[in-house]
């Protein structure tokens, strides 16, 4: 697939504390964080290829109030899914800070370090799995001109996948980088939930690469520039 770099932005989901740090939520619960850190580390050159090739980079926080008003009903879905999870627990973050399971403005939804955010970059908080549920990212990315989708991070049968399927029924050509993404949920079983969401993915809502292949090709776009 061919893309116009002038009309494309890279879209980090989710890569904060409580699902890619040790001392975060996913670390907290026992769960294994270790492909989470790999798709950090794949993602970090992608990040740097884009800024040379002057891609716009949008990160995505899962994030609440304070007060959890943006949860929803406590018989809910998204509460009751995440109640088992502590969402909202008061905590002590690694650095010795006090913070809260997934409460925006706190160590837990801060994006991980080997990512972190530059100036210029953009930040759109949700508060569902899907980017586009009640935020401004469509607006962002209209405003942005983007109508291609580098997209990366976590996790890949769930954020990932649910902002695909929005940003496809929006008209948006997503290409979601492999190795730049991941997921917990059945990465010990033959065929995982990450190996049917990219399958998925690429059979109806967009395209699969990888980094090296989306470095080398920004790699020679920002030589042109």
């Amino acid at each position: 697939m061919a893309i116009d770099p002038w009309r494309a932005a890279l879209v980090v989901i989710d890569m904060q504390n409580d699902f890619g740090a040790v001392g975060g939520m996913f670390d907290r619960a026992g769960r294994d964080i270790s492909g989470i850190k790999a798709a950090a580390a794949a993602t970090r050159p992608v990040l740097g290829a884009a800024r040379e090739a002057g891609i716009p980079i949008v990160y995505l926080k899962m994030e609440h109030a304070p007060d959890l008003s943006d949860i929803g009903p406590p018989d809910g879905p998204h509460w009751s899914k995440h109640a088992a999870d502590g969402v909202g627990d008061d905590v002590i973050a690694p650095d010795g800070s006090a913070s809260r399971i997934l409460i925006r403005d706190t160590w837990d939804t801060q994006i991980v370090d080997e990512l972190a955010p530059e100036p210029g970059d953009r930040i759109v908080s949700k508060h569902r799995y899907s980017g586009f549920f009640e935020t401004e990212l469509d607006d962002v990315l209209r405003g942005l001109g983007a109508n291609y989708l580098l997209v990366t991070g976590c996790t890949t049968s769930v954020c990932v996948e649910s902002t695909v399927r929005d940003a496809m029924i929006r008209d948006y050509s997503c290409i979601v980088l492999e190795d730049c993404t991941a997921e917990p949920i059945g990465a010990d079983l033959p065929r995982s939930n990450k190996d049917a969401s990219l399958l998925v993915i690429e059979t109806r809502f967009g395209w699969v690469s990888n980094a090296t292949a989306v470095v080398d090709a920004l790699t020679r776009q920002a030589q042109l520039v």
